[in-house]
């Protein structure tokens, strides 16, 4: 079974306090743009739900205004997905096609391959094993993470010490090429947010 990670360029911070903000101009506009979606969802979800998981738009809800939500974690997967749909309207899709689809422990194999160049202020796993922003209760898929603007600088500045050491020394750590690439591709979204002050990037691995 093959897993995806879609990623987006936001203000982490911004993007954190519309949880529970009671936004309802902005809960319109997402059910706006996501009407067919939220039904698309309901019917593929229509089993849980049957057995009282929240439909799309009452998890939607529930995230915007902080509540309530269901005491059974079970349910906990919808306001996992509203929380990246309300990040896919505010934020911007980063190209992912180096971990999309992804299978095993890819996200790992690029974490090692973060580590030998350097880089351990992010890691891609954290997409996969992080938590929502409270109070949204955790649940394993969609997993969350986020790489924070601090966490970005501080690995940009990490890989480029390596580069300096590496153009020194005249030898570079042994990695495959399609590690390689997704590497490169981390590091693209991370200079993407450098260049936007307080920029970060929120990941989801489903």
């Amino acid at each position: 079974m093959s897993s995806s990670l879609s990623v987006y360029l936001l203000d982490v911070a911004a993007t954190r306090a519309l949880v529970g903000s009671g936004d309802d101009q902005l809960l319109e506009v997402i059910r706006g743009n996501f009407g067919d979606d939220l039904a698309r969802d309901d019917d593929y979800h229509s089993h849980a739900i049957g057995k009282g998981a929240p439909t799309a738009d009452e998890a939607l809800r529930a995230v915007i205004h902080g509540g309530p939500f269901s005491e059974n974690q079970d349910h906990a997967f919808q306001y996992g997905y509203a929380y990246e749909r309300l990040c896919s309207l505010t934020g911007v899709f980063l190209r992912n096609d180096c971990f999309t689809p992804h299978r095993g422990d890819w996200l790992s194999v690029v974490d090692q391959g973060l580590v030998s160049l350097g880089i351990t202020a992010v890691s891609v796993e954290a997409f996969s094993h992080g938590a929502p922003p409270a109070p949204l209760p955790y649940t394993f898929t969609p997993g969350c993470g986020e790489w924070t603007p601090d966490h970005i600088a501080r690995a940009l500045e990490q890989f480029e010490a390596t580069k300096r050491a590496v153009d020194e020394s005249g030898q570079a750590p042994p990695l495959e090429p399609e590690v390689v690439e997704a590497v490169m591709q981390c590091l693209d979204w991370m200079r993407h947010a450098e260049a936007r002050p307080g920029f970060g990037v929120i990941g989801f691995r489903s």
